[in-house]
């Protein structure tokens, strides 16, 4: 009897092994031969996994936009009782940033795909549209922070998380090259976020 494959898992296991490339030698170093040598598997399984280069590139960074998000998202939901919205807003913008040691390969990546959409309009789309999911999140952050008046009344939201994600972006690629620390990206998100407040 023939074995089966778990086709999803292959995909996620052939999407890590891109990012593994990618934080390791760039954009430029992702080839089939060498995704299929760091996944473990053979070049024909990683193309019936994907019929293009491209999308292989494409389902990885969906995999860490998602992680992204969700991970912001679980700071929210872990939080057992209610904390204050500044308290979880700061939470939120450090792991938007990926400014912990840990979230070094993800930010490498992240960065290489940035750059990569530049001239790709899929990773291009799929950027946007993570990027509006995380403007939503910091909107709604923002808007729980008015509502509990820890934030300043009339704070336009929109404008505000407009400003951040572009703090976050912007600090991740400071702190991937080398001109910021993480700790400092971290204490020039909280004093931002204490210019927000009453």
């Amino acid at each position: 009897m023939p074995k089966q494959v778990d086709y999803e898992d292959r995909r996620i296991r052939i999407s890590r092994a891109v990012c593994h490339l990618i934080a390791r030698s760039g954009m430029e170093a992702v080839s089939l031969r060498d995704v299929a040598a760091e996944a473990g598997v053979s070049m024909g399984a990683v193309q019936r996994c994907f019929r293009t280069k491209d999308e292989m590139l494409l389902f990885a960074l969906e995999g860490i936009s998602d992680r992204i998000g969700e991970r912001a998202r679980s700071r929210i939901e872990a939080s057992g009782t209610p904390e204050s919205a500044v308290t979880l807003l700061d939470q939120t913008l450090s792991a938007l940033a990926l400014l912990e040691p840990e979230d070094r390969t993800e930010a490498q990546v992240w960065g290489a795909f940035v750059a990569h959409a530049a001239v790709s309009d899929d990773l291009a789309k799929v950027l946007r549209d993570t990027y509006a999911k995380l403007h939503e999140l910091l909107v709604w952050l923002l808007e729980y922070g008015g509502s509990t008046g820890e934030l300043r009344p009339g704070l336009d939201a929109q404008s505000e998380a407009r400003v951040l994600l572009a703090l976050t972006e912007g600090l991740t690629s400071q702190v991937l090259v080398g001109h910021q620390t993480g700790e400092g990206a971290r204490g020039l998100l909280r004093g931002y976020a204490e210019t927000l407040r009453t």
